[in-house]
């Protein structure tokens, strides 16, 4: 790991953070497809269309977690079983409403944040620019995703706190 200048110890450490996000990301991607697969009702377009948009930015963030892994001189992790073993995601059933799907969906998000904090303190301890970097970003889209579904699931009625 010499021509990234990182003490491999701290290395380590970022690397078994970024393995678990890949494996939320691969558990969230699949819950993606299945509520794409599996929506029904009067919200089915927005909805089916959404979770599709949703699906190809986690498809995209997946390879990226792998290929940092790499950059950083290890093997990423690439079962389903060391995914379901790492991930902090459960599976989901496929007959559920599209507010459960949502609220699913949120609550993976709070998982799925908790776990870009770990790898972004892990980065920090080991002076990982690169990582701090691509998953600060991961972490700023995530939050905008998480106000549009949270959005979605208020009623005509509701209003947001104000600032005064």
């Amino acid at each position: 790991m010499n021509y990234l200048n990182f003490n491999e110890e701290k290395t380590t450490e970022t690397v078994k953070q970024l393995n678990n996000l890949l494996a939320d990301y691969h558990l969230y991607y699949q819950k993606l497809r299945n509520f794409h697969w599996n929506i029904l009702g009067q919200n089915f377009f927005d909805l089916h269309n959404q979770f599709e948009l949703m699906y190809d930015d986690a498809r995209m963030k997946i390879d990226e977690i792998a290929e940092r892994i790499l950059t950083l001189r290890y093997q990423p992790v690439s079962n389903y079983s060391e995914y379901l073993k790492n991930s902090n995601l459960t599976e989901s059933k496929s007959n559920i409403t599209d507010k459960e799907m949502v609220t699913q969906l949120l609550e993976d998000h709070g998982k799925i944040l908790k776990q870009m904090t770990k790898v972004v303190q892990a980065a920090d301890e080991a002076g990982d620019e690169g990582t701090i970097d691509l998953v600060g970003a991961y972490i700023r889209e995530l939050e905008k995703t998480s106000w549009m579904l949270d959005a979605w699931r208020m009623k005509t009625g509701d209003s947001l706190k104000s600032s005064k």
